[in-house]
């Protein structure tokens, strides 16, 4: 037995955890599976409880190597690393097979000096493969490009009776299980499109804006620019500057945007967390007063820049955090909650309100980023829709924090939007049910996959999903 959490580290709870090293494994895994059920999990960045399962059986993937990877025939200067392990292989055009067990991370570190990139990536590179089609994870590119799964041309999916499912777009089970949170079959291996670049660096334009009124106004005259972009939030600026931002937006920098000094290795990438959190760290680290201090050098700092064209690597660009080993260990030992949701286009009035209401009561968020997204998928359970999302850490700690996102999660539902249950940890089943209208069609389709509900978690028992 094994105590698991996820990322926010705010409900552990025990289970049997399992490292298959082949679908072999993993399908005689399941036949052993008790009445709690079985979950797979991979590198545990779901912020809530959505790859837990109290007193069953959980499956870590991580080691989980795909059969059937014959690189038979591949151009050898494309490469492919297959055997032993978690494994993938990438054909000239960039299309790459992998392993759900394999990380962006390993996945960016050997396709980067090849020339391509991964056409989605949320805000760490530590996320598996099968991590990101079952939670269809979305980047700063979602306007453009939309989520993880659209790029996805194939899946093979382990179901409760032993089966290994070849799934396309064309089969309804495939959008079951994107975005399906683990809950149709064990995914062993994705098929998806890579991006083409030619250099490791992003050409980067930093704005900042006096408020949200005008976050909103430049991001939806400008966002068509960029392939990717953000908004950073002070959420403790109040009165005429609430909602004031810095605004991040960037591309892939040809050969031609590099200094000289920077073109001899213009694919070179290997980066490396350069800091480690403490393995404990008081309770109150992040409060209000080291967070407003931060806020304020974080926006003094941007207006140096603002208005100049900038270069930097894939990793401080994409993930910040990463460079920084159990960052999430700063919260201290009762952990955090990250609170994110989407609202579609036309309700700005209800993200004005929520971020009204989280300035007015001097919430203590570390990081709070605003993007818009652009077309979904078909995916029934996935989360971005045509519209805004803002997302927020705050301390578990935080006075009155349930009662306040409860409040919030009543405006989301009354604008259209909806809650990210790769991210959710405390989201009621009333609500689930209110803010996803093709649930009870996603339900059916995971019925036929699984009928007797072998496929459980945490996240499934408390909203209901099954």
């Amino acid at each position: 037995m094994t105590l698991l959490t996820g990322w926010g580290r705010t409900a552990p709870t025990p289970a049997t955890l399992a490292r298959p090293r082949s679908a072999a494994e993993a399908a005689a895994l399941l036949t052993r599976a008790g009445r709690r059920g079985v979950v797979a999990r991979g590198l545990g960045r779901s912020y809530g409880d959505a790859a837990q399962n109290a007193g069953g059986l959980v499956l870590d993937c991580t080691g989980l190597d795909s059969t059937g990877l014959d690189c038979t025939g591949l151009d050898s200067t494309q490469g492919d690393r297959t055997g032993g392990g978690p494994s993938w292989r990438l054909d000239p055009t960039g299309l790459v097979t992998a392993s759900a067990g394999v990380s962006l991370h390993d996945l960016m570190t050997d396709l980067m000096p090849k020339g391509w990139f991964v056409p989605v990536t949320p805000g760490t590179r530590y996320v598996t493969v099968g991590g990101a089609v079952a939670a269809d994870v979305h980047g700063k590119n979602h306007h453009v490009d939309s989520s993880f799964g659209a790029h996805v041309r194939s899946l093979r999916l382990l179901t409760a009776d032993g089966t290994i499912h070849e799934l396309t777009p064309d089969d309804e089970l495939f959008w079951a299980t994107v975005g399906g949170m683990g809950l149709t079959g064990v995914i062993l291996e994705a098929t998806f499109r890579c991006v083409p670049v030619e250099t490791s660096r992003m050409v980067v334009d930093v704005e900042r804006t006096r408020d949200l009124d005008q976050t909103l106004e430049t991001m939806a005259e400008t966002d068509h620019r960029y392939r990717y972009t953000v908004a950073w939030i002070d959420l403790l600026a109040g009165g005429r500057r609430m909602g004031r931002s810095v605004l991040t937006r960037g591309d892939h920098a040809a050969p031609a945007d590099l200094p000289a000094r920077m073109r001899r290795d213009r694919l070179a990438f290997g980066p490396r967390p350069r800091l480690a959190a403490p393995p404990w760290a008081p309770g109150g680290l992040l409060n209000r007063a080291t967070v407003r201090a931060f806020n304020a050098a974080w926006y003094g700092k941007a207006a140096p820049a603002a208005g100049k064209r900038l270069i930097q690597g894939i990793a401080p660009f994409f993930h910040p955090l990463d460079g920084v080993a159990g960052w999430n260990r700063m919260y201290g030992s009762r952990g955090f909650v990250q609170y994110q949701f989407a609202v579609p286009f036309g309700a700005e009035d209800t993200l004005r309100r929520v971020v009204a209401r989280l300035s007015g009561a001097g919430v203590v968020s570390f990081l709070t980023v605003l993007k818009r997204f652009g077309r979904g998928t078909p995916a029934m359970l996935s989360f971005p829709m045509p519209g805004w999302t803002l997302a927020l850490d705050i301390p578990a700690a935080q006075s009155g924090l349930a009662g306040m996102l409860t409040e919030l999660d009543e405006w989301v539902a009354a604008a259209g939007g909806r809650i990210y249950l790769a991210k959710d940890s405390r989201m009621s089943a009333a609500m689930m049910s209110a803010t996803y209208p093709r649930l009870d069609e996603w339900r059916e389709i995971r019925r036929r996959a699984d009928p007797d509900g072998l496929f459980v978690s945490d996240l499934a028992r408390r909203l209901r999903l099954l």
